[in-house]
């Protein structure tokens, strides 16, 4: 099954989310920065960990609607501004808080690629 993208534009912040994803035994697809990034996406993620604000401006929600409309991709905001997230797509889990723990990301993956029943503390509802 596809594994899981990163959409970041902050270069540190993206390398410590793929590390965070690889150690925890999980496919990274790829990382993206902004809208044309995901153009050459062939194959679908399961998974999506979306910030908000992006190298083209605030087009992570668009573009999280864009893979879940498209693949089906369940969506995980990762954003210190979370009353930004307007329309989130219907496979949006909800939004986890920068800066972030590493073990909310993980269990987070772990809920979206269905892997975990329970509902980590650090992955909030969306309103």
């Amino acid at each position: 099954m596809p594994g899981v993208l990163i959409v970041e534009d902050e270069f540190l912040v993206a390398l410590d989310l793929e590390d965070i994803i690889v150690q925890a035994g999980h496919q990274l697809v790829g990382v993206v920065a902004d809208r044309r990034g995901i153009e050459g996406i062939q194959e679908g993620p399961s998974v999506a960990l979306v910030d908000l604000n992006l190298r083209d401006g605030p087009t992570g929600p668009e573009i999280a609607r864009r893979l879940a409309e498209q693949f089906g991709t369940r969506i995980i905001f990762v954003t210190a501004n979370p009353d930004q997230i307007n329309h989130p797509p219907a496979t949006a889990l909800g939004y986890i808080r920068k800066p972030f723990n590493p073990v909310d990301i993980v269990e987070a993956v772990a809920l979206a690629s269905g892997k975990a029943a329970a509902r980590p503390k650090g992955l909030h509802q969306l309103h």
